[in-house]
């Protein structure tokens, strides 16, 4: 069997990005198409988590994997956080989204997310550390925000414009 085809990761300042994500009507076959693409997507770029708005795709899923072995996927489909710990902690994120860019961003250390998983039961995650600012990071994703967007505007502004810059370089080749 032929590994699913890779997705189009859409790239910092693309308007798209800024794109509320509908909920998923139906766990059905397009979603589970979906999210294998998601993941080879994902694991090509060497990322921790995905959001399908990153993928041109404005509906409430995500997909994760923080273990180092690669083996522990998670999807979250119409996840809502019922609960996030009111200690935060600063740390370095990156995207695919933004490639190239890490910065502090205080979030939450820990999160109680339900969603349904890739077969459409509901679940309730309890999670912390990595996992938890990753679901975070995924959510905003699916509000229209970007990692960024926590920055002061000096910072979002240099960023942006570097960004362009490389798009506009790669597009010349």
């Amino acid at each position: 069997m032929n590994p699913p085809a890779l997705l189009n990761i859409l790239c910092y300042p693309d308007p798209r990005l800024h794109t509320v994500a509908q909920p998923v009507a139906a766990v059905d076959a397009r979603i589970r198409e979906l999210i294998a693409r998601m993941f080879a997507t994902m694991h090509e770029a060497n990322g921790i988590g995905l959001a399908a708005t990153q993928v041109d795709v404005h509906e409430r899923l995500i997909v994760i994997d923080v273990s180092e072995t690669r083996d522990q996927p998670m999807v979250l489909i119409n996840p809502e956080i019922e609960w996030a710990s009111p200690e935060k902690r600063k740390g370095e994120e990156g995207c695919l989204s933004v490639p190239g860019i890490y910065d502090g961003v205080e979030r939450s250390t820990a999160v109680k997310v339900r969603a349904l998983d890739g077969e459409g039961r509901s679940r309730v995650i309890e999670a912390e550390g990595m996992l938890a600012v990753c679901i975070q990071h995924e959510m905003d994703h699916l509000m229209g925000k970007v990692f960024v967007e926590y920055l002061s505007p000096l910072k979002r502004n240099r960023i942006k414009s570097k960004l362009v810059k490389a798009q506009r370089e790669v597009a010349r080749v």
